[in-house]
């Protein structure tokens, strides 16, 4: 799951229906981490329900391969730092200057790190 490009996030609504997105994600230790705005609809939903799934997709967010339940977690200003520090390795200098654009467009709290362990 760590190697593919993109992977479909998969949040679920207070009545259980899914929202996917798809996301840029670096794998760490076993972990994955998404960055993200924190007015996102994700944030919101995994705010209310810690779980997920993620699966392989294209950049359109066409699903492909198999779908990995998980746990996601907000997390805190430093490890969402570590979490865009990832980001920004994985992707090169498309993903340094998306977490750049962000950033000066809405302040250095501008996305939230999202950790996500399989369930």
């Amino acid at each position: 799951m760590g190697t593919a490009r993109y992977l479909l996030l998969t949040s679920f609504k207070i009545d259980g229906s899914p929202v996917a997105t798809p996301v840029w994600a670096a794998l760490d230790n076993g972990k994955l981490y998404v960055s993200s705005l924190p007015d996102a609809g994700k944030v919101k939903r995994i705010r209310r329900n810690p779980e997920v799934t993620v699966q392989q997709c294209t950049i359109r967010g066409k699903a492909r391969g198999e779908i990995v339940r998980g746990t996601a977690v907000l997390l805190d200003e430093a490890a969402t730092a570590k979490a865009r520090q990832l980001i920004r390795h994985r992707y090169g200098f498309q993903g340094w200057i998306a977490t750049l654009s962000s950033r000066l467009r809405r302040g250095d709290n501008a996305n939230i790190g999202i950790e996500i362990s399989a369930s």
